[in-house]
């Protein structure tokens, strides 16, 4: 791994936050390439898509037999290890339940002026779920996808994943997650290109209204792009783990951490925060041992970073931001209160993120790239729009009047005031012309 170690005072924690976010590659990067992939798409829909599947993918552009039938994704399920099968319910039936806590009731409030507004959450018609593939497969994020839409009460949620092989075949896992998620459409495509093909739409891929789900500096620039053509969740990728330790935290446990982070490739980020040098030198010990053992690509990025107390590295977590943070100190517990940006939040030396990368509930599809400070987990919220609903009486007209037409008036805007008064005075328009 690609190893930088920093020896911090505690003062301006937004410049080292610059610093350190500099080890990792930026979405802009690629952002010309993915700017030609979704114009071709654009031209040239399911040709150009077949195109980019030919020549970044593992297999050949045809047959082009979209979508998966879902009679597939049924089968799958059927024949999956049963060891398999019974860890993608546990999991799923966390992210479900953790989702349904998520949903918002209506509100109705009734002002001063006797008047009422409603505000209502309804889903969107269609979303679809992005799950990373190729060279692996990922049936936990199919799961991390689908169930916030279907728990969102989207009717048509949409998956769309990587294939490989010469036939472009999609794993028995991805698809029995799909069944479990309860995935109505399924798309073996990848990349950028898929991102275009659900935001704009292709003669065999129907667009949505939502895409969601983790991916690649390509698939994360290709969301930013067609962001306001399409929803989008946000920015979720490439992966990125902060771990704060204190004294007595296990050297070798973090490193496991942060190189399974790393798994995930070079694009990431993942970081190690210590008071004590000693924790950060036994880090970068293991770091360099397990990631020489397993493969970890060299270029990887680790920032090991000396802070002067435990509380001034949270304050440099919230303004790195980081999609996962690790407080594997005595006073855990404690510190998570002042935690303000990071995605998700795991508290004490037990609480590894893989667990919530699979099944203790939370999503994984986090912000990356300093998105925290705005954005959260990825959850039913995002498949779901709030629509307001003002109901006035006559007599709330005649009381609010005054005021609307007021500041209509002070922006110029004389209209707006006469279509307020004119309630307010009672009756139609033509009644309250004189003959």
């Amino acid at each position: 791994m690609r190893i930088q170690s920093f020896d911090w005072d505690g003062r301006d924690a937004a410049a080292l936050a610059a610093a350190v976010r500099g080890l990792q590659p930026t979405l802009g990067e690629v952002s010309a390439v993915v700017a030609e992939i979704i114009e071709a798409v654009r031209k040239h829909g399911d040709d150009a898509v077949a195109e980019f599947e030919a020549r970044f993918g593992d297999g050949p552009p045809e047959p082009r037999t979209l979508p998966v039938p879902i009679a597939d994704a049924r089968a799958a399920l059927e024949r999956l290890d049963p060891q398999l099968r019974a860890a993608l319910e546990t999991a799923a039936a966390n992210i479900r339940a953790v989702s349904d806590a998520q949903l918002v009731n209506d509100r109705r409030v009734r002002l001063d002026q006797g008047h009422q507004v409603e505000v209502r959450e309804v889903p969107v018609g269609s979303a679809a779920a992005y799950a990373p593939g190729g060279t692996a497969a990922y049936p936990s994020t199919v799961l991390m996808g689908c169930i916030p839409a279907k728990t969102a009460g989207v009717q048509r949620v949409v998956l769309a994943t990587p294939a490989s092989g010469d036939e472009r075949l999609l794993d028995d896992s991805i698809l029995a997650a799909a069944a479990i998620g309860g995935a109505d459409e399924i798309y073996p495509l990848g990349g950028a290109q898929a991102i275009a093909a659900l935001a704009i739409g292709t003669e065999l891929v129907e667009p949505v209204d939502v895409i969601a789900g983790p991916g690649n500096r390509y698939v994360q620039e290709a969301k930013r792009q067609l962001a306001g053509e399409v929803g989008i969740d946000g920015i979720a990728g490439p992966s990125e783990l902060m771990v704060i330790a204190g004294d007595s935290a296990n050297a070798e446990w973090i490193a496991l951490d942060l190189c399974a982070q790393a798994e995930h490739g070079s694009d990431g980020l993942v970081i190690a925060a210590a008071v004590e040098t000693v924790i950060l030198d036994a880090i970068e010990e293991a770091v360099q041992r397990l990631a020489e053992g397993h493969g970890i690509a060299a270029d990887a990025p680790l920032a090991l970073i000396a802070v002067p107390d435990t509380v001034a590295a949270v304050q440099l977590a919230n303004a790195i931001a980081p999609e996962h943070l690790e407080l594997v100190t005595e006073d855990a517990t404690l510190l998570a209160e002042g935690v303000r940006t990071a995605g998700c939040v795991f508290v004490g030396a037990d609480a590894a993120t893989a667990f919530g990368d699979y099944a203790a509930g939370s999503n994984h599809v986090l912000p990356t790239g300093g998105a925290g400070r705005f954005q959260g987990p990825l959850g039913p919220a995002a498949f779901r729009r709030r629509i307001s609903t003002v109901e006035m009486t006559q007599a709330a007209a005649r009381e609010l009047a005054p005021a609307v037409a007021t500041l209509a008036r002070a922006e110029g805007f004389p209209l707006h005031a006469e279509s307020v008064e004119i309630r307010g005075r009672g009756g139609s328009k033509a009644e309250q012309r004189p003959d």
